[in-house]
């Protein structure tokens, strides 16, 4: 980064200011902001003046979103009468309570269903809340399903496995069960009651699931070119209060967008701040329906997403394992290491949050940020969302999607830390002469993906072409890093060529982003959203690791061989046309 544009940077940082960023947390707070109510309304007129305030351009989105609120649930059976709670997009239960016998079938993943039968069935999950066990559970012609959280406290969560507002084609995808949850205690009462023989069960659960007008507010500021702009987002909407969630995010938002603006002169590119609705209890419809009703403005000018969420926790050390794509890590590394000296640990951007925006080709950096240290004993339910595999960080709190989630659970210190964080990776991204964009590591990442799945399939699929493709990507890409370091040096000393070579740079960088980044992180394609559930990098390949399990002569081998042979076209078809793309961009930089 140019001396210059680092200076300035420490000096916003140094200018993050701890109380400010605590009024806003308390401001928006004061709301229960769940989606489509007036009391959400209402609270979406503080950001707005603040930004107006700063001097971006405020307007204020309304569209329809389908937004599931959870109203009551309890369950009564021999014990007594249980509290439970319901959960977004589960069924109500008649008025008189759904009456089942209750089975146990573990955490609710295929295997744990082995010598369980759920149909027509109560089945006792352990573990939070989630799309993929409301979906197997549904599938499996379950009546109802009692979640059993790892503590005393439940957590409300939205268990639609469907992106955004439900098409008319995605509706059976809805879960078709009653879904609740309760504590550790009273599942371990449930569990020790099946013990000693059948017990039947009564779920009463009241879901309140209609087509709503929900808000986004949208807020701009160009720059040098006032063609391009970077999104800055987080969701607005919350669970109860949300100070953690999503308010400490909001702070952060509005305290960038207040520092940043100081220097506005030596942005190259705009900002576009976005506070989303419908992502606690709607499943990210409004961020959903804006790709899909500003598709083209995004295409054109969108040249990267930093996302927000969760900022300034209680106790939330760990920053380390954040998420980022392959091009954008080394952003990633480097802001960490200055301001909170943690590494990045690589861990990839995940199937979650407000993160509808890869068919379109936009590279994304963080989502959640900080998080409690693991333990060995930890009972961190959000971990188990955010992921549970080796790694330093936990969750977020045990308060998150709880009444509990107060001001009382924002620390200051973190949340500056936090914000400072945040400010470096919108500054360095807005002002930088070249995007901070690493596409090397991007075909880097593709080539390792291939590799791994040609191993898997046992010779049965042949993936020469696309590795042949991505290794020749690579290293163009490595050719057009060397070159951009260059210009970007020059640009620092003020050389008047190199405005025009960093130009050039950016519209190829931009290409790769809308021809990569949907081969890497969507199986639906460009134009639609793949479901809330786990995405392997080359999504559209991934089967390849099955059919090496399968007989060369079986029909399922068959008919998948016709599936992978269609995904390995558009795989090797991107590869072609970003080959193309930085050979073009190479050739007119006159690069050796």
């Amino acid at each position: 980064m140019p001396a210059a544009l680092a200076a300035l940077e420490a000096e916003l940082a140094e200018a993050t200011s701890g109380p400010r960023l605590m009024e806003h947390v308390r401001r928006i707070a004061r709301w229960r902001r769940h989606a489509g109510t007036a009391e959400e309304r209402e609270a979406f007129d503080y950001p707005r003046a603040v930004l107006d305030g700063y001097g971006y351009a405020t307007r204020l989105l309304v569209h329809d979103a389908y937004i599931s609120l959870p109203v009551a649930a309890r369950i009564e059976w021999a014990g007594g009468v249980t509290p439970a709670l319901a959960h977004s997009f589960s069924r109500s239960a008649p008025p008189g309570g759904l009456d089942g016998e209750l089975v146990a079938a573990g955490a609710g993943r295929p295997a744990d269903y082995a010598g369980v039968d759920p149909h027509g069935r109560i089945v006792l999950l352990d573990g939070v809340a989630s799309p993929g066990a409301a979906l197997e559970a549904s599938r499996r012609g379950a009546l109802a399903q009692v979640h059993v959280s790892p503590h005393e406290h439940v957590h409300d969560m939205c268990v639609s496995p469907i992106w955004g507002s439900p098409t008319d084609e995605d509706l059976e995808r809805l879960p078709a069960t009653v879904i609740v949850s309760v504590t550790r205690a009273d599942g371990e009462a449930l569990r020790a009651a099946l013990a000693h023989g059948p017990v039947r069960l009564r779920v009463f659960a009241e879901v309140d699931t209609a087509w709503r007008q929900t808000p986004i507010l949208q807020a701009d500021l160009p720059g040098r070119d006032p063609a391009t702009w970077l999104m800055f987002s987080g969701h607005y909407c919350s669970w109860y209060e949300g100070a953690m969630d999503n308010a400490g995010a909001n702070a952060t938002m509005l305290e960038v967008a207040r520092l940043v603006a100081r220097h506005r002169d030596r942005w190259e590119r705009g900002l576009r701040l976005l506070f989303w609705s419908g992502h606690s209890q709607g499943r990210y419809s409004g961020s959903t329906w804006y790709a899909d009703a500003y598709r083209e403005e995004i295409a054109d000018g969108c040249v990267g997403h930093v996302n927000v969420d969760s900022t300034g926790g209680r106790g939330n050390t760990i920053v380390a394992d954040t998420t980022a794509m392959a091009e954008t890590g080394a952003l990633a590394d480097a802001i960490l290491r200055a301001y909170a000296e943690q590494g990045w640990s690589g861990r990839r951007m995940q199937r979650a949050g407000d993160q509808s925006f890869w068919g379109i080709g936009v590279s994304c950096l963080f989502a959640n940020m900080s998080e409690q240290p693991a333990r060995p004993d930890d009972v961190n339910a959000s971990a188990a969302v955010f992921g549970a595999e080796a790694r330093a960080g936990a969750g977020t709190g045990w308060w998150w999607h709880t009444p509990h989630d107060t001001v009382d659970k924002i620390d200051e210190t973190i949340l500056v830390r936090d914000t400072r964080i945040y400010l470096a990776a919108v500054w360095r991204w807005l002002t930088a002469p070249v995007l901070p964009l690493d596409f090397a590591a991007a075909s880097r990442e593709v080539r390792e993906a291939l590799e791994t799945l040609a191993t898997a399939s046992r010779g049965r699929f042949d993936l020469s072409l696309c590795l042949e493709r991505a290794a020749a990507v690579e290293a163009l890409a490595a050719r057009l890093n060397a070159h951009a370091g260059r210009v970007a040096a020059a640009a620092d000393r003020g050389a008047p060529e190199a405005q025009v070579e960093a130009a050039r740079i950016n519209r190829c960088l931009l290409a790769l982003q809308r021809t990569l980044v949907p081969i890497r992180y969507t199986r639906a394609g460009p134009f639609d959203q793949d479901p809330a559930l786990s995405l392997p990098p080359l999504p559209g390949l991934d089967d390849v690791r099955r059919l090496g399990t399968l007989a060369p002569d079986d029909d399922e081998a068959r008919h998948l061989t016709v599936r992978l042979m269609r995904a390995r076209n558009r795989v090797a078809d991107a590869l072609r046309r970003a080959a193309a793309e930085l050979d073009a961009c190479l050739t007119d930089l006159g690069s050796p």
